[in-house]
């Protein structure tokens, strides 16, 4: 049990910091459009992720640093235009951010931007294949706990926040909730966009 609460916490830890794919899964969980396979996605993303770190695939990251600099800057990009079409619409859109009113987002586009958020994001490569990695050499008797566990927090965090976003769906009856929310949502990937870069 050592090895698996020990990833269990480690890994829920690094989840919970603010991020870009966060932020995504918690705005469509307010819109409540494609919860559950967008909370699938990124838990079974992270999941693949966690078991390449944890039993020695980070080598090849190592090995092949330039991937590690393709990502940073790929991620860079997509934060900069997914992060100014949020501000275009904290400053441009009324009506259509209303819950009610609220646009409904296709499954396929949903899935690419979900997808983005998570592949091309570094820092998960940083938490997964070398964080975690690196950590679970402590536990080479029980590295399939210490997975074990980092894999159920990644799928309790990201259900519980897709899903626990809709306690809040009556603050965002105010058209200027959606507002606040996009332009936060804009800052954080602007920031992160800018942290990826200045590295």
């Amino acid at each position: 049990m050592t090895g698996f609460l020990s990833g269990f916490v480690l890994g829920l830890s690094l989840i919970l910091a603010i991020g870009a794919q966060n932020a995504f899964i918690l705005k469509q969980g307010l819109k409540q459009q494609h919860v559950f396979i967008l909370c699938l996605i990124c838990a079974i993303s992270d999941a693949v992720l966690i078991i390449i770190g944890v039993f020695g695939f980070s080598l090849a990251i190592n090995i092949l640093p330039e991937v590690e600099s393709f990502a940073r800057y790929a991620g860079a990009i997509f934060l900069l235009v997914y992060g100014a079409r949020s501000f275009y619409f904290a400053f441009n859109s009324n009506d259509a951010l209303k819950e009610s009113e609220v646009s409904k987002t296709s499954l396929a586009p949903a899935v690419l931007a979900c997808l983005a958020f998570t592949w091309l994001n570094p820092h998960v490569y940083l938490d997964t294949l070398f964080l975690l990695g690196s950590v679970s050499t402590q536990y080479l008797d029980e590295q399939y706990q210490f997975a074990l566990g980092a894999t159920i927090a990644s799928f309790v965090f990201f259900f519980s926040l897709g899903y626990g976003a809709r306690l809040l769906a009556p603050i965002f009856n105010k058209p200027m909730a959606w507002k606040v929310l996009e332009f936060v949502i804009g800052c954080i990937m602007w920031l992160i966009a800018i942290s990826l870069v200045i590295v």
